[in-house]
């Protein structure tokens, strides 16, 4: 075995290299070979109209301000709730709603602790 030669980059380490075939290389192959190509491409955000006007910083935006109401809702006891979507006049309005309780269900409530443990 010869010496590994210092300071050389990732690329110039596995030049030449060949992964030797075995049984689980030989399935991923046809896996790979057997996997269905996508019969629709992804489009592009501006074509597509229900995200047309989400700009990176909107987007950063309303994902901090649904983050807030998710910890503020977490507070008040509230886990499972649902968002509703209104627009009026000029504004769109998110709305919290709690999600309902199928009869026989207890919600999901957040634990409490104290920091006290009895033992």
């Amino acid at each position: 075995m010869s010496k590994i030669k210092k300071n050389l980059s990732d690329a110039d380490m596995l030049k030449g290299w060949q992964e030797e075939s075995t049984f689980e290389t030989q399935l991923e192959a046809e896996q790979e070979a057997v996997r269905p190509t996508a019969k629709f491409a992804k489009k592009d955000p501006a074509e597509d109209i229900n995200n047309a006007y989400f700009t990176p910083e909107i987007k950063e935006a309303v994902g901090k301000a649904l983050l807030e109401l998710k910890l503020n809702l977490y507070r008040e006891g509230v886990v499972d709730y649902q968002i509703k979507v209104s627009c009026q006049g000029n504004q769109v309005v998110l709305t919290a709603v709690p999600a309902k309780v199928k009869a026989g269900q207890t919600g999901k409530q957040p634990v409490q602790y104290d920091g006290k443990r009895k033992g």
